[in-house]
């Protein structure tokens, strides 16, 4: 298969594009290196994989690419994740994750290609969780930027299977962990946190850290993705454990995994910020037969193993 990964250079999308070569697909990475790195693909490019350095904003260069390129499928993880940032200059956070995902759908709409696998976001669409583990009909109720132009994304996605009958799917991760994550946003707070363990550090918890996520390691998410691609399923899917995990919990697993022991330190609440989300994965498991195999122990111990 001829696969084309936007952010291809990031933490998610570096995973995915290791996976899609161990089983003998092409693939071409699209990524503008302003957050992924060139070494995250060190292993890839040796394996023959192409990385193309353009910004998805740029219609032109993203449609040249997927002319070139012919991809069967394109996996679409390019994005401006931060939150903070969106909340900052949602404009910004608008022309990268939506304007983006129109080019990106408009390049692989005219180059042909079956089917493509959109990376959304849970808990930033669906806010506080009024019912937990959150199906894909809970409410929508962003509580940032991201949040929205993720959802707005999506909807372009759908909009582009009725308008022109590309085959789209959305995938709602939950918080994604695991090795080669930079400490970007909400979503690094495991990255961080190992990174303090590492370095004899303690852990900064705002608030009273009773706040909880559902936690999903990265090779799951991979995973879905190719479960995802091979799948004529449409619209979107969350792709979760739906266990909450607090704060707590993850400074109590990673003290049982310290020589040293480690402690946390507490911080003023942020305001603004979700209480309690989980995803509800049912419709993952019915209809792309998938479901997590990876145990929070587990995939924190295989992080900081990543990190030593």
């Amino acid at each position: 298969m001829r696969a084309l990964v936007t952010g291809g250079a990031g933490f998610i999308g570096s995973n995915l594009v290791d996976a899609l070569l161990e089983r003998g697909d092409g693939v071409t990475v699209l990524d503008d290196v302003s957050t992924g790195r060139r070494e995250n693909l060190s292993q890839a490019f040796e394996r023959g994989a192409e990385l193309v350095q353009l910004d998805i904003r740029d219609a032109g260069a993203v449609a040249d690419l997927c002319s070139r390129a012919q991809p069967e499928v394109v996996f679409h993880l390019a994005a401006q994740i931060d939150v903070r940032k969106s909340t900052a200059d949602p404009a910004f956070d608008a022309r990268v994750n939506v304007e983006g995902t129109i080019n990106v759908l408009e390049g692989a709409r005219r180059s042909g290609a079956r089917r493509l696998v959109n990376t959304s976001t849970g808990g930033a669409i669906y806010g506080e969780g009024r019912t937990i583990p959150a199906p894909e009909d809970h409410p929508v109720a962003p509580e940032a930027p991201y949040g929205q132009s993720k959802f707005c994304a999506e909807g372009y996605c759908e909009l582009f299977g009725r308008m022109h009958g590309i085959s789209t799917v959305s995938l709602r991760y939950g918080n994604v962990y695991g090795p080669r994550q930079d400490p970007l946003g909400e979503a690094g707070v495991i990255a961080i946190f190992c990174g303090k363990l590492l370095e004899g550090g303690k852990p900064l918890i705002f608030g009273d850290g009773l706040q909880t996520r559902d936690y999903v390691f990265v090779s799951d998410i991979v995973s879905a993705n190719l479960l995802a691609a091979e799948s004529g399923v449409t619209g979107a899917i969350n792709i979760g454990r739906g266990e909450e995990v607090t704060v707590v919990d993850l400074v109590e697993v990673l003290d049982g995994l310290s020589e040293d022991g480690f402690s946390a330190e507490h911080a003023p609440p942020r305001p603004g910020e979700v209480r309690h989300i989980a995803l509800d994965a049912s419709r993952a498991r019915e209809e792309l037969g998938w479901s997590s195999q990876v145990a929070l122990s587990e995939g924190l111990e295989r992080t900081l193993a990543s990190l030593r």
